[in-house]
């Protein structure tokens, strides 16, 4: 190939390019003054506290949170699912999960089994929708929760979350939703959805750096939960008992000031650009994509075939070429940079009927191009026609 320039389709892993400034407003941090909140008593330490402060009210903003200060940072979404599931379940208590479940929920309910914590599985097609009632049906006497992704980090599909909101404020069950791959690209509102704990990650569709997440807690649920993590947070420094206001409650230790600093740059950069805008953009590309492959023998497109209920988000299984070796060709040949195998998500992959093999996976940013999508398209028949 003449044109060796690289394509990157691996969004749903980690966005890039970022936003614009994120770069420059974290090394501004770095360069200008790095100085720690809640410790340092001086002028350049309240201006970054403002900026973090503005990032809480943008997040609120973002999810419909009543208080900003429910607003919690955590280094990502994995340690902020840990904390809800390790926080607050208890020995005896059931949850309920999507068959889509990633491995930042599957792994702490595995070790919480250990303490007595059970969960089942909705049952969920094989195209990773599941209807609402299909989680009505499984709660059980000891049911306290229900954990839920929002948009499927491996094939794209959307759970229908105000539906299975509404049923959870009925049956007096808490709601904690993984907006990994939702967040920054459709909406999601926390009072419309009831959602009681809300994780997010900064570094996918809100076009943050990586490294800096968190959550955002209903007042019901913040009075049932504990801190998994305690130590020092600058406030009522005479204790050695965690304050219980928020956000201290839950933000022990040194804070990821520049990737905060970063995220609030990507957070204005959406406000500004507009969350309808990038959605858009991203599905036109999508629907494209879907359209160009759906021509191409010897491929199967895994889980919905159209836009409806879904992000951008596409995985391709080779049924005649091993995916692993068809995702190294796509890069060493054409340029096409992707995701192979279970995207630490085996529970999904079964649901998908993709396992153990796993699958090609595409996952577009509003940055990509049509010409992009028409080099990897004919990358793709290349491999299948060798």
């Amino acid at each position: 190939m003449e044109d060796r320039s690289k394509i990157y389709f691996d969004n749903g892993s980690t966005s890039w390019p970022k936003a614009p400034n994120v770069a420059e407003a974290m090394a501004g941090l770095l360069a200008n003054g790095a100085f720690n909140i809640n410790r340092g008593n001086y002028e350049g330490a309240y201006e970054v506290e403002g900026i973090v402060l503005d990032t809480r009210d943008q997040l609120a903003d973002l999810f419909h949170a009543e208080d900003s200060r429910s607003v919690i940072f955590t280094p990502g979404i994995t340690y902020s699912l840990n904390y809800f599931i390790k926080g607050f379940l208890r020995s005896g208590d059931h949850v309920l999960i999507s068959g889509m479940e990633h491995n930042g929920v599957m792994r702490p309910l595995k070790q919480m089994e250990a303490n007595g914590v059970t969960y089942d599985v909705v049952k969920t097609e094989e195209d990773g929708s599941l209807e609402p009632e299909s989680v009505e049906k499984g709660i059980r006497s000891n049911t306290r929760a229900v954990i839920m992704l929002h948009a499927s980090n491996v094939c794209g599909t959307v759970i229908p979350i105000r539906e299975i909101g509404e049923i959870c404020k009925r049956r007096h069950l808490f709601f904690a939703v993984d907006t990994a791959q939702s967040a920054g690209t459709i909406p999601v509102d926390m009072k419309e959805c009831g959602i009681d704990f809300l994780a997010f990650t900064g570094h996918k569709g809100l076009l943050g750096p990586q490294g800096i997440g968190g959550f955002l807690i209903s007042k019901e649920l913040d009075e049932c939960m504990k801190p998994f993590i305690a130590g020092g947070t600058g406030s009522q420094s005479d204790s050695y008992d965690m304050p219980e206001t928020l956000p201290d409650k839950y933000e022990s230790g040194t804070l990821n000031l520049p990737g905060i600093i970063g995220l609030h740059a990507a957070l204005t950069y959406i406000e500004e650009t507009g969350l309808e805008s990038i959605h858009g953009r991203k599905m036109e590309l999508t629907r494209y994509f879907l359209e160009r492959v759906s021509e191409l023998p010897d491929i199967r497109i895994v889980g919905k075939k159209g836009l409806e209920d879904r992000v951008a988000v596409v995985s391709l299984d080779f049924l005649k070429t091993d995916n692993a070796m068809a995702a190294f060709e796509l890069e060493r040949q054409y340029g096409v940079m992707t995701r192979v195998g279970l995207h630490c998500a085996p529970l999904a992959h079964q649901t998908l009927h993709t396992w153990p093999r796993g699958t090609v996976r595409f996952a577009f940013s509003a940055k990509n191009t049509k010409e992009e999508i028409d080099r990897c398209v004919e990358g793709v028949r290349a491999i299948l026609s060798a």
